[in-house]
């Protein structure tokens, strides 16, 4: 409780994007020295950040970019001491103790970072980093960097990638949690779907093609975390900590390209000679550029990345013959007649297929007489954008950017609710912004107050292919409800399902058109502060959801005869669930307030000892909808079987649920590095 409540009397973070560089100075002797001046420059960048060792010889230099560092130790009466290539990671702490030697302070004793600890002996977090050289030497798929998580200890896939919905059980789980319980952030801010719980870049569109990319050239390091310390909350899972480029002194670039073409590929089974081979055109290119703007004060780093591609899909479909039609007396109802104008089925194109209207088959004993190409697309363009400012040594802001967007067409579901059919796919237009800014204030050497807001927006829909088509176009309403069926809404366009006996069903999937915005706020504030042999860190979070959608599954309508003659003749077939049109408003704005408070230390009794404690507390805030348009059960008869509904701001139910304040998480770790040398720990 006291530490809550000093907690609240400083600005204080969570999540760090960055790194720390600690350690303990001493003589030959192996006794502490106290008041050395450390001073900790990036090589690439020259930011420099200053500090003294305390009465226990220790030091700690907190909130550092990622990078490479070199540490130099001066203290009067000893030997300057130099430690270069100190390779500071995400999320991570490296120890760099140093040993000083009499002698005069000009003169100077290099050594290498290189044959520091590769292992973190100040902490128990499990996980692992892919740095940018790891990176960009690996061969992925669709450069798709959530491949690359699966390349961590403890990380299984998610059972539903299988499916054409991958991250309904979210994107992976990482040492069995579940799937939907990860946090993704991009440079110590928010990158959350808050909807589905999962990677708002690269989130999968449809048939799981990523809807945006995060240029793989833009990731500096990507760190997998779990196990982890006070400071991380609003998730159980895994933390996925992404940190992009930063512009250096010098002047960096890339370009590149991507091509796979049809022309080197087999056909699909179910593309036969004599038909067009089945297209794949997949085009990524795109190019990086960084390097400063002033040198060792502001620098810039920016990444397009572009994806063409074009596919034909391949399916079975059972598709009535013009000798069928005419069989059964032809279209006899106008309507009918002119949605046949359309032609709306393929040509028949597999020899034996039948003349009954019930069904198809074909020599290979399938249920099929048309091999069907549905064309699809896949447009995409990515950019993200950094700028890096030093005010001073003390004081550091950084600005990051990304944009993407992109359109989709796929036939959406492949069963009998979906549109397989050429014309009737599912188009899904997407975009993705996020704006992340972060500032460093180095108070004191021993006290470090960093801020950060991030905001993230995530558009998605999901609509008919023909939904400039209107049913009045055809006669489909009758006069007194032509007016509805003449474009004035996303749900009044589109050919309704239409499902005629065992044929292909005319239309797209039942659960379009439908659209969603997410918007995301993330604030969190931190103070570092050492005092002695504790390292302190308190902190406050803030983060705001809100989603707004519509979802307007089977407005369209959907008229179901029971044969083809039923078909041409307009006979609807009307039992239960048959033919039917659903309307109403599913518009909905719902958000969420979230509060997380912290406090945590690091303690070194030892050199070789750190206890790791702390406490966390977060409030997660109940769900609300703009117009109070939900509902609960506020009772039930289960004799006469009835329920009683009541609308939240009514006066039987003021909110949707009652709101849990006690989620309190307590966390303690010990790290022994048993032989001193960083081998064992």
């Amino acid at each position: 409780a006291a530490a809550l409540l000093l907690a609240g009397g400083f600005a204080a973070s969570a999540q760090t994007f960055r790194g720390t560089i600690l350690g303990t100075v001493t003589d030959a002797s192996g006794a502490a020295v106290a008041g050395a001046n450390v001073t900790v420059k990036n090589q690439n960048t020259g930011i420099l950040r200053t500090t003294q060792t305390t009465a226990d010889g220790e030091y700690r230099v907190p909130e550092l970019p990622i990078g490479t560092y070199t540490v130099t130790v001066e203290m009067s009466g000893f030997q300057t001491a130099v430690t270069r290539d100190v390779k500071v990671d995400v999320a991570s702490e490296v120890r760099a103790d140093v040993t000083l030697k009499p002698g005069q302070v000009s003169q100077r004793i290099e050594v290498s970072g290189e044959s520091l600890s590769q292992i973190e002996t100040t902490s128990d977090t499990l996980g692992g980093t892919l740095t940018a050289n790891t990176v960009k030497d690996l061969p992925v798929n669709g450069r798709d960097y959530t491949k690359l998580i699966f390349l961590t200890p403890g990380i299984s896939g998610s059972p539903d990638e299988i499916t054409d919905s991958p991250g309904s059980f979210g994107v992976f789980s990482m040492n069995g949690a579940r799937g939907r319980a990860n946090n993704f952030l991009l440079d110590g801010t928010d990158m959350n779907d808050g909807y589905r719980n999962d990677p708002a870049i690269n989130e999968a569109g449809v048939f799981g093609t990523p809807a945006t990319i995060l240029p793989i050239d833009a990731v500096e390091e990507l760190r997998v975390l779990s196990n982890y310390e006070p400071e991380y909350g609003r998730n159980a899972g895994a933390v996925v900590n992404i940190v992009t480029k930063s512009g250096t002194n010098a002047v960096h670039g890339t370009a590149f390209e991507y091509f796979r073409n049809n022309a080197l590929d087999a056909r699909n089974y179910f593309n036969p000679v004599g038909q067009p081979q089945a297209a794949f055109h997949n085009d990524q290119f795109g190019g990086a550029l960084g390097g400063p703007i002033v040198k060792d004060k502001t620098f810039y780093f920016a990444d397009y990345e572009g994806q063409r591609e074009k596919v034909g899909v391949v399916t079975l479909a059972c598709v009535p013959t013009a000798a069928q039609i005419a069989a059964d007396g032809g279209a006899t109802n106008p309507v009918i007649a002119a949605l046949l104008a359309r032609k709306p089925w393929p040509a028949a194109n597999i020899p034996g297929a039948s003349s009954s209207d019930t069904g198809c088959t074909n020599p290979s004993g399938g249920s099929t007489d048309a091999s069907v190409i549905s064309p699809s697309f896949n447009d995409l363009s990515s950019f993200i954008a950094k700028i890096d400012h030093n005010f001073s040594q003390n004081h550091i802001l950084t600005g990051r950017y990304f944009f993407g967007d992109s359109t989709q067409a796929f036939p959406l579901a492949l069963t009998a609710t979906g549109g397989q059919l050429p014309g009737f796919n599912t188009v899904t237009p997407t975009r993705v912004q996020l704006v992340s800014l972060s500032y460093v204030d180095v108070i004191t050497p021993s006290i470090v107050n960093e801020a950060r807001v991030g905001w993230n927006r995530f558009a998605e829909g999901f609509f008919p292919q023909d939904q400039s088509f209107h049913p009045s176009s055809i006669g489909l309403c009758a006069a007194s409800t032509a007016a509805a069926c003449a474009g004035s809404g996303p749900a009044d366009s589109g050919l309704p399902i239409i499902v005629a006996g065992s044929f292909a069903q005319l239309g797209a999937t039942s659960s379009v058109p439908r659209h969603r915005v997410d918007t995301n706020w993330h604030y969190i504030d931190n103070i570092a502060w050492k005092v002695g042999r504790h390292d302190m860190k308190f902190g406050y979070e803030y983060r705001r959801t809100s989603i707004q959608q519509f979802f307007d599954k089977d407005f369209r309508g959907k008229l179901s005869f029971a044969s083809l003659s039923d078909f041409l003749s307009g006979t609807l077939n009307t039992g239960f669930a048959k033919s039917f049109n659903y309307f109403g408003d599913s518009t909905r704005h719902t958000f969420e307030n979230n509060h997380g408070v912290y406090f945590q230390d690091s303690f070194h009794p030892f050199p070789r000892l750190t206890v790791n404690y702390g406490l966390r507390w977060d409030y997660f805030g109940v769900v609300s909808e703009k117009r109070n348009l939900m509902s609960n059960i506020t009772s039930f008869d289960p004799v006469a079987q009835t329920v009683t509904l009541a609308q939240v701001g009514s006066p039987g139910l003021s909110r949707l649920y009652e709101p849990d304040y006690k989620n309190f998480a307590p966390r303690a770790s010990i790290a022994w590095d048993i032989f001193g040398g960083g081998k064992t720990v």
